[in-house]
């Protein structure tokens, strides 16, 4: 199973400022913990320094994780301020019929109300879900598909 990882990067903030990125080893230490069988895409990995790209190497990077969406089975995208990189990638998902799950306290928010199949307003409240389910038997692309 392969989950691509979306969050917050850059959010809202100018220049060349970036949200800390702490939460992206704690989710996928969430998710390994419990099935460590699966694959976790996640595009900061050997991008840490991507504000600082040129245009040419931004866009490619760009649209080559789009395809990485594209070949996942689950989105997962944490979420605790609006990020439009996110929301494309989500969107990307939604149109794929991949699955979702966001960890957002955006709890209004139309994007988080109407697309993921679930929303954890918490990375606690998303560590138990983890704990309690079988994510690969939930969102495998193999159910999925045969729904």
């Amino acid at each position: 199973m392969k989950i691509f990882f979306g969050g917050i990067i850059q959010g809202s903030k100018m220049g060349q400022n970036i949200h800390t990125q702490d939460y992206r080893q704690q989710i996928k230490d969430i998710l390994k913990n419990k099935h460590d069988n699966i694959e976790v895409f996640d595009p900061f990995d050997g991008h840490e320094g991507s504000i600082h790209y040129n245009d040419d190497q931004a866009r490619a990077v760009f649209f080559k994780h789009l395809e990485e969406v594209r070949s996942s089975d689950l989105l997962i995208a944490y979420l605790p301020e609006a990020s439009l990189g996110t929301a494309i990638e989500i969107w990307e998902a939604y149109n794929r019929g991949i699955p979702i799950l966001s960890i957002s306290p955006l709890t209004t928010n139309w994007i988080i109300r109407f697309i993921p199949k679930r929303n954890f307003e918490t990375i606690e409240r998303f560590r138990q879900f983890i704990i309690e389910n079988d994510i690969e038997r939930l969102y495998s692309r193999e159910i999925k598909e045969s729904v």
